[in-house]
């Protein structure tokens, strides 16, 4: 049985099983299984020995002459092979007892490694296999494509190296493959070109070519990805017949009033967002909503909106963001467009006083209050409401699931709008965010002036620093962003606490210069963001902690030091700081004279683009989905064993496809029966811990 444990197998007890188990989370023949190969060797060709020379990485096949413990003060195993063209030497050091044994003249061998010199041809510790002609047990570790797996320290101090790995990964196929049941209709696996789950578990591990490995790999994709979005459709929809329909009473002449009174006018993508999101609120049934819009384009608007469109219904909203000044950002923004429409709206932070606190409570549990905007301490358990309809959780990438559903408890059906200012890849959204329906804003209001993307080796520093002086001299303020906050004698980067040093005490003495990092305290952090964006402050040298912040339309420029160390989507991000005013905004970007090849691709794609959703798919592409993704995604990280969210884009529309019509066919319970008796109760136990019961009765 897959569910068997690891010590089932030959040479594997139970204080190796344990070790296994806390160093590569292998606890079971099937997550042994499905052990993926970080990487494969070609081992297939083979060389004659007269043919190697020094650093060539080689296969060879031979016959031992000869084997010896050679050496004074450190002892080694020399094996000498020929192959009838010439004589190589395999050098082992350590286990000289075992490989004495092992190691006989005559037998037939196969050797991979790396040719060395060292007054003959040899290989330290090569690969290696027997060949026994009367045997049909096959070469696993030369002679073949090869898996390299990945270990640790202590797992190769225990024999569990890709050699130790490939033994016990041969040995558990043959004992229970055939143990592993086909989970998909075989018109499934034809119409997608997917192998078999056994041919593909097979060839994951032991393939005849490249491309078989990479068909075994796409199976494995298809089957995540497949029931990662099976989950999420699944629940949406069960969600959907389960929830009562309500009866919505409505009169949104505030809303119409807002419209009505904007000084701008919406760019078709904010309307349109607007309309979706009217009609859920107005649907009777919960709404579940993510809001994309790359920065400045303008999402406080439909919040507002949104706000009153739940007002009309007669219910409060909440709106949650991480920092207490982009909360008092938000109140400020509310208050200004809504100040004429007669909207009771209160601001809740952790700064907020006892006896305020106080009166904001009584407020929202009689419903005198309609709109609440707050940070964390929305979630304190002695805030009721009276009755709370719409949640809108403003960056929610720095919010977790646990407390989404926090907040959500507070109302009864509420509906939720969640906002992100990063623009997320598309295959990237249908993934982590299956659960809720996108609306996007692509397009920036037409008064907004684009950024001009500036960049320069640092060896142009003091140019750069003369048109600082120049900008400030015109009364404009300053970001000058560092990555890191002190320094380090293992890197050359600078940091902020240097370069703030420096630019305050020599190069701009007579400026107002201050400080910021994540390091300060969160009061410590408001208060300084306060004075800039009251214009009391001319440069504040920062970490990325600006990335999010309040809006200083005064700030027109930012310059980004060793911006090669920077991922795109948080250049553009960082970028996003400056082009709030009515004054044209510069980006600077200065990086190392000799940078990578990688870096100046980088750079030159964010001088090149201002679009947030094409940087976003070009970061994907060049760091990965596991980067982007990111711990903060509390658990998401760890949802995706086989998929590369930045190339595997076609399998994911093909599973979603199938997802989709799984979940709408005569049976989804059978998906839900495999999913509680396979490995893929792993994505119930990461994203829905708490509710697995109610989802899979």
């Amino acid at each position: 049985m897959l569910e068997s444990g690891i010590q089932t197998l030959k040479g594997i007890g139970p204080q190796k099983a344990s070790l296994i188990k806390k160093e590569a989370g292998i606890g079971s023949v099937g997550d042994l299984l499905y052990y993926l190969p970080r990487r494969y060797l070609d081992r297939s060709s083979f060389k004659k020995i007269k043919d190697c020379f020094e650093n060539e990485i080689a296969t060879i096949s031979g016959t031992i002459i000869e084997s010896a413990v050679t050496g004074y003060k450190k002892k080694h195993l020399d094996v000498i092979i020929d192959d009838g063209s010439d004589s190589l030497t395999a050098v082992f050091f350590g286990g000289l007892n075992y490989f004495k044994k092992i190691f006989n003249p005559g037998d037939q061998i196969i050797l991979a490694g790396k040719i060395s010199f060292f007054g003959k041809k040899q290989m330290v510790h090569p690969d290696f296999d027997f060949l026994d002609e009367s045997s049909s047990i096959q070469s696993i570790n030369t002679g073949r494509i090869v898996p390299l797996y990945r270990s640790t320290e202590k797992l190769r101090a225990a024999g569990f190296d890709s050699r130790g790995f490939r033994r016990i990964i041969r040995s558990a196929i043959d004992l229970y493959l055939n143990d592993m049941s086909e989970i998909h209709d075989s018109s499934i696996i034809s119409k997608n070109g997917l192998p078999g789950i056994r041919d593909a578990i097979s060839a994951l591990h032991f393939p005849e070519s490249f491309s078989q490995a990479s068909d075994a790999r796409d199976r494995l994709v298809y089957d995540e990805i497949f029931f990662i979005l099976f989950l999420f459709l699944f629940i949406k929809k069960k969600s959907r017949e389960t929830t009562s329909k309500i009866t919505v009473h409505t009169d949104l002449s505030k809303f119409d009033a807002f419209i009505s009174s904007l000084p701008f006018q919406l760019t078709p993508d904010q309307a349109l967002s607007i309309e979706e999101i009217k009609k859920d609120i107005l649907s009777g049934y919960p709404m579940n909503r993510l809001l994309q819009g790359d920065v400045g384009s303008g999402k406080t608007a439909v919040s507002i909106a949104a706000s009153l469109i739940a007002a009309g219904t007669g219910r409060q909203t909440a709106l949650m963001a991480p920092t207490e000044i982009l909360a008092s950002q938000h109140y400020s923004t509310f208050n200004k467009f809504l100040s004429g429409i007669g909207m009771h709206i209160d601001l809740l932070t952790g700064g907020t006083s006892r006896s305020d606190r106080k009166t904001i409570y009584e407020s929202l549990a009689s419903g005198k209050t309609d709109i609440i905007i707050g940070t964390h301490a929305l979630l304190q358990p002695e805030l009721k409401f009276n009755k709370l309809g719409l949640i809108v959780i403003d960056e929610q990438h720095r919010f977790g699931v646990e407390q989404r559903s926090e907040l959500r408890k507070k109302g009864v059906d509420a509906d939720l709008l969640v906002m992100t200012a990063t623009p997320i890849p598309r295959s990237l959204s249908l993934t982590l965010y299956g659960d809720l329906d996108i609306s996007q804003i692509k397009t920036r209001p037409s008064n907004r002036i684009p950024v001009k993307t500036l960049a320069f080796p640092s060896s142009r520093r003091r140019g750069v620093y003369n048109s600082i002086e120049n900008y400030i001299s015109q009364g404009r303020q300053i970001y000058y962003v560092l990555p890191i906050i002190d320094d380090s004698e293992k890197t050359e980067l600078k940091s902020v606490m240097s370069e703030y040093e420096n630019l305050k005490n020599n190069i701009f003495r007579h400026r107002r210069v201050e400080l910021l990092h994540g390091r300060m305290k969160q009061q410590e952090k408001d208060v300084t963001m306060k004075k800039f964006a009251s214009g009391e402050i001319d440069m504040l040298v920062s970490t990325t902690v600006i990335e999010v912040g309040v809006d200083v339309p005064n700030a027109s420029v930012i310059i980004i030091e060793h911006s090669d160390r920077f991922g795109l989507s948080q250049l553009h991000q960082l970028r996003g700081r400056v082009g709030r005013g009515i004054h044209q905004s510069f980006c600077i970007l200065l990086y190392q004279d000799n940078i990578s090849e990688d870096s100046l691709k980088r750079i030159n794609i964010i001088k090149e683009t201002d679009d947030g959703f094409e940087i976003s798919e070009q970061d994907l592409v060049m760091r990965g989905s596991g980067e982007l993704i990111g711990s903060k995604q509390h658990g998401y990280d760890e949802l995706f064993e086989f998929t590369d969210l930045s190339k595997d884009s076609e399998m994911i529309m093909k599973a979603r496809s199938d997802a989709i019509a799984a979940v709408n066919s005569d049976n989804p319970g059978r998906y839900i029966d495999i999913i509680k008796k396979t490995r893929y109760r792993r994505i119930l136990d990461l994203l829905y811990r708490e509710n697995i019961q109610t989802i899979i009765s």
